[in-house]
């Protein structure tokens, strides 16, 4: 009898085996990532590979972006900004705070000055901002967000020394999980080894036909 060495329940948590391996090593690399870089530098203005992350502090561009999302500004010239785009940029050279925005229109050689200027508006604000951004204030423009992150990014720069401890805990975790687990996973291609290795043992050798006395009385007859 032919028997299947791999059954379908082992291959089901050979599968589980290796999507956990896979979340535990690419949840400890987002969270060394993460770790190095937000928790290395409170400072707005580091850049990593040409791209800004900024935490949203105010309502003023809901629904696209909320207050604690985070977005990522890729560091663009005025040229390739256009009407529409949402830009950070620093409202005042006294201040170190920086606004998200969107573009409503676009001045370029403004007053003929050879300076692109941007007239700005919140998307939750019933009117435009009340100050033009001329080029050299401009930071760049927002690719994209991710919600609530700047909470996690926050906590993360705020309290780093918690950074290190977390992960060995996670990691200690989840290896603790994995071996309480890893018995209860073998038992099954344990008990499908044993039942074919009993298969093979049991099934019967075939027998050689018998010459002459061993013909059937139907046989005999004819």
């Amino acid at each position: 009898m032919i028997t299947n060495k791999d059954p379908p329940k082992s291959k089901g948590l050979t599968v589980l085996r290796v999507f956990r391996k896979i979340f535990i090593y690419l949840f400890a690399v987002g969270i060394i990532i993460a770790a190095l870089l937000f928790a290395s530098s409170r400072t707005p203005d580091k850049s990593l590979f040409g791209y800004r992350y900024y935490t949203v502090l105010t309502p003023s561009m809901e629904p696209a972006y909320g207050v604690g999302d985070m977005v990522f500004v890729k560091i663009e010239k005025a040229d390739k900004i256009k009407v529409g785009d949402v830009i950070t940029f620093n409202p005042s050279s006294d201040s170190e705070a920086y606004l998200t925005h969107r573009v409503v229109e676009k001045l370029e050689n403004y007053e003929g000055t050879g300076v692109t200027c941007f007239r700005t508006k919140g998307d939750a604000n019933d009117s435009e901002d009340q100050f033009l951004i001329d080029e050299g204030r401009l930071i760049g423009r927002v690719t994209f967000g991710i919600p609530k992150l700047g909470y996690v990014v926050r906590f993360v720069q705020l309290r780093w020394y918690f950074v290190v401890p977390l992960i060995v805990l996670i990691f200690v975790f989840f290896k603790l999980m994995g071996m309480y687990l890893a018995p209860h996973e073998e038992e099954p291609e344990a008990e499908s080894e044993r039942e074919d290795s009993s298969e093979e043992q049991s099934e019967p050798e075939p027998k050689e036909p018998d010459s002459g006395e061993g013909k059937s009385s139907t046989d005999n007859k004819l």
